[in-house]
């Protein structure tokens, strides 16, 4: 069975290596839920640099290209940021489907939430 692609938007507020924990436990919650998790806050700190104008338009670019190809948006925490806001309104736009992780859980535990830390 193939997975649908999964775009994960969240608040990332701390370091890299905090960023990159919370996305990789969001990524297997999504993937338990039997998706494909797409997360850019993961992977793109890897190689570009952020504080270089042009390499900071180049990942919002690839950012955008990727939640383009996802069927859906799934937004993790309990906040949301501008950025988050921006990424809501694309798919908005697009009609990609946006929900919560909750959401997601919940669905895949059948209107059960599943309980997540």
């Amino acid at each position: 069975m193939k997975r649908p692609l999964a775009y994960i938007t969240a608040a990332w507020y701390g370091g890299d290596s905090e960023n990159a924990e919370q996305a990789a436990r969001y990524c297997r919650a999504v993937y338990e839920a039997g998706y494909a998790p797409i997360c850019p806050a993961l992977f793109l700190p890897l190689f570009l640099n952020d504080p270089v104008p042009q390499e900071h338009k180049d990942g919002l670019d690839m950012a955008r290209d990727l939640l383009q190809r996802s069927r859906v948006l799934v937004v993790c925490g309990h906040t949301v940021t501008e950025s988050m806001k921006n990424d809501i309104a694309v798919a908005q736009r697009l009609g990609i489907t946006a929900t919560t992780l909750e959401g997601i859980l919940t669905v895949k535990g059948q209107g059960r939430p599943r309980n997540r830390g």
